[in-house]
């Protein structure tokens, strides 16, 4: 066993976690098809956290060049899947909550907490972005613009249910232009 599959072993575990924390959380909703009032902003957002899963996934390979790991470089690689799970966790009320069916008042309680996991995970990748694969302000950028745009939202007081929506568009956009962008990149050869 090389040392990158060795250290990947436990990051597609975490990764998986939090994938199956999204798909009970559409089942449980599916389930409860009859008491759910569904919210389409909360729906986008989990369809992005999902794709953020699959998505560092598949660029976890690319670390593959990487012959020797330390323990500091693991515990790094390690932090943006966990951060990943506990939105995945989030984007989804517990069993027995009482709000629970009403996903835009769920939504609404606890978008703040979402949006502090998402800044992390934004400053998480700009750092890895800059120190692991050397890049230059295109690696960082996104990620501080995301930051400031969340951190504004996060601390405003009330904001109108228009941002949540134009916000929840805009990040789908981003993540798509990324995707189209480095979609060279994102190759898997031998």
């Amino acid at each position: 066993m090389s040392p990158f599959e060795f250290v990947t072993v436990l990051i597609s575990i975490i990764l998986g976690l939090g994938i199956t924390q999204i798909m009970s959380g559409i089942a449980d909703l599916i389930h409860q098809w009859g008491k759910v009032k569904l919210y389409w902003p909360h729906l986008l957002w989990v369809a992005l956290v999902f794709i953020l899963h699959i998505q560092e996934w598949w660029l976890l390979y690319q670390l593959k060049g990487i012959l020797v790991w330390k323990l500091p470089m693991f515990l790094f690689q390690v932090l943006y899947p966990i951060n990943l799970f506990i939105l995945a966790r989030i984007l989804f009320p517990m069993s027995g909550e009482e709000n629970g069916t009403d996903m835009k008042m769920y939504y609404l309680a606890n978008y703040r907490k979402f949006f502090v996991m998402v800044m992390i995970l934004s400053v998480l990748s700009a750092l890895e972005n800059i120190f692991v694969h050397d890049l230059g302000p295109e690696g960082w950028m996104v990620n501080a613009g995301i930051c400031l745009l969340l951190g504004v939202i996060t601390i405003r007081s009330t904001i109108p249910e228009i941002f949540h929506k134009a916000l929840a568009i805009l990040m789908l956009a981003i993540m798509i232009a990324g995707i189209l962008y480095n979609i060279n990149e994102w190759l898997i050869t031998s």
